[in-house]
């Protein structure tokens, strides 16, 4: 595999498999056709014709809407449609995350495919030998990617609390990290990817981050979502990335973009302007 073949692995969706989800105020998402069918057991919500699932529902303030959902997808769970619900709610926006129509639960956001957004930190440490990264290797629990290696600290933005807040949280929880250690980190981009799943759509975006670390410094996990960490040397991070499937699909992405800036992917390259364009499609 290439550094490229990663990038559109993240990239891979049939428009003629889904249809709009139009809001009055216009297109939050994209249903898979398959799943729409479920939704005409609520004709009072939503119309569906053969062009988009359509909101009709009398509800049209931000709580009424939030409610008329949760009722709905506690409906789709009880007959099979969804597997779980996480408890934790995304908003469902026309593009902006501050900008919420209403509040959807995280393990949803696929099935109606609307716009998710995430964090994920780059731990890295200097020392003689040079760079090496801090590497998390999930639990065998997790519902999704179980056992694969992830970034030392990834999580989804929930509703609720700014990207500041969240950072702190997903960093104490997942790697032990203090305040006072992840204020040194540093917003660095995002990236965007489009990624048809088995539950739907990801149309998302990942706020990056680099935070270098002591070399003292041994990350922890409090939440069980991780069974361990590692800190392997940059090359060997790039070998993985490269040549095998071992990282969660979407930090392969992350790390590409870390690997660009730190010079470590340089032009000579021979994907290197498209590697720059593609971590950045624009989301449908």
């Amino acid at each position: 595999m290439s550094y490229l073949q990663r990038i559109r692995a993240c990239n891979r969706w049939d428009p003629e498999e889904f249809v709009p989800f139009q809001m009055p105020e216009g297109r939050v998402g994209y249903v898979r056709r398959t799943f729409a069918e479920h939704l005409r057991r609520w004709p009072a919500v939503f119309r569906i014709d053969g062009e988009a699932l359509r909101w009709i529902a009398s509800a049209k303030t931000f709580g009424e809407r939030t409610d008329c959902m949760a009722e709905i997808t506690a409906g789709l769970l009880e007959i099979g449609a969804i597997d779980y619900l996480h408890g934790e709610r995304y908003p469902v926006t026309l593009g902006q995350r501050t900008q919420a129509l209403f509040l959807l639960d995280r393990a949803c956001a696929p099935y109606f495919g609307i716009r998710a957004y995430g964090q994920h930190l780059n731990g890295f440490v200097r020392d003689a030998q040079g760079l090496a990264l801090w590497v998390a290797r999930r639990s065998p629990h997790r519902r999704t990617f179980p056992n694969r290696l992830d970034h030392l600290v990834a999580g989804g933005l929930p509703w609720g609390l700014s990207l500041e807040e969240n950072l702190r949280k997903e960093a104490e929880e997942e790697a032990g990290i203090p305040p006072d250690l992840i204020a040194r980190a540093v917003p660095v981009g995002a990236i965007t990817y489009c990624y048809a799943s088995a539950r739907g759509l990801k149309p998302d975006v990942m706020y990056c981050y680099d935070l270098e670390l002591p070399a003292d410094f041994v990350p922890r996990c409090t939440d069980g979502e991780v069974q361990s960490f590692q800190l392997q040397p940059v090359e060997q991070v790039m070998e993985i990335v490269r040549e095998t499937e071992a990282f969660k699909l979407n930090c392969n992405l992350v790390l590409i973009d870390f690997l660009i800036r730190h010079g470590l992917i340089t032009p000579d390259e021979p994907d290197y302007l498209d590697l720059l364009r593609e971590l950045h499609p624009p989301l449908p």
